[in-house]
């Protein structure tokens, strides 16, 4: 593993605890790091909105952004079962799990993993959602980068939670819904993007992501003002 890129992963995180920070763009990172440094192919987050249902995001890949829907939307999967537990779901070969999850493990298996283990986003009682790591061969996951991953997802708990007062839940919920707000401005985005310049969505959002932190602007806004065509936006390109 790069120490020292584990090491600046931690700082960047800490980093947010007073920086007003962009929570997609944060959670982004977290993923992206997770598949840098861990055993895992690909990494999702699902966060809980005001109504405690579970919403996807952030994810490294389009394929298992897609396949985080797909667990919401037919209401099974180890994800689901991690934060409803508030535990750590560790399942080293998926394909024997058909009998538990059905219709997740058999997707999850043609979109090409193997293995997943699920760690919740929890503060002392209260999950707020799960991180979630994906592997394309089954296998049972390196016991040295469990730990680490949950400290990444405990240190991006503390973040949402940094802002809490005497009435911490409102302040978590409103600054939940308003990242789940961004993250439709973005997807909507992300595919204008992909449909003008004729490339996938994965590529449309590295050069958003891209532009917006160049600029130093926030993803959503950078997403807000593409979609109005308020502004020209030179040099955007996927």
């Amino acid at each position: 593993m790069n120490q020292q890129l584990l090491a600046k992963t931690f700082v960047e995180l800490a980093d947010n605890l007073v920086a007003d920070f962009d929570l997609i763009d944060f959670l982004r990172l977290l993923t992206d790091r997770c598949v840098s440094m861990l055993d895992a192919s690909a990494a999702g987050v699902l966060l809980a909105d005001r109504d405690g249902k579970l919403r996807v995001m952030a994810a490294s890949d389009e394929q298992v952004r897609l396949l985080e829907l797909f667990q919401l939307q037919n209401d099974e999967g180890p994800c689901l079962e991690c934060f409803r537990t508030g535990t750590p779901v560790i399942v080293p070969d998926l394909v024997r799990e058909v009998g538990r999850w059905p219709r997740f493990a058999t997707a999850a298996h043609r979109s090409g993993f193997g293995a997943v283990q699920a760690l919740p986003m929890r503060l002392r009682d209260e999950t707020v959602g799960a991180l979630n790591l994906f592997r394309a061969t089954p296998g049972p996951f390196d016991p040295s980068g469990t730990p680490i991953a949950q400290a990444l997802a405990d240190v991006a708990t503390i973040s949402l939670l940094q802002q809490r007062s005497s009435q911490r839940s409102t302040v978590l919920n409103e600054q939940l819904q308003t990242a789940l707000n961004s993250r439709v401005l973005i997807e909507q985005a992300k595919g204008k993007l992909a449909e003008r310049q004729n490339v996938d969505m994965e590529r449309a959002f590295t050069a958003l992501r891209g532009y917006a932190r160049a600029h130093n602007r926030r993803l959503s806004d950078v997403a807000r003002a593409f979609i109005d065509g308020s502004e020209p936006f030179p040099g955007l390109a996927a």
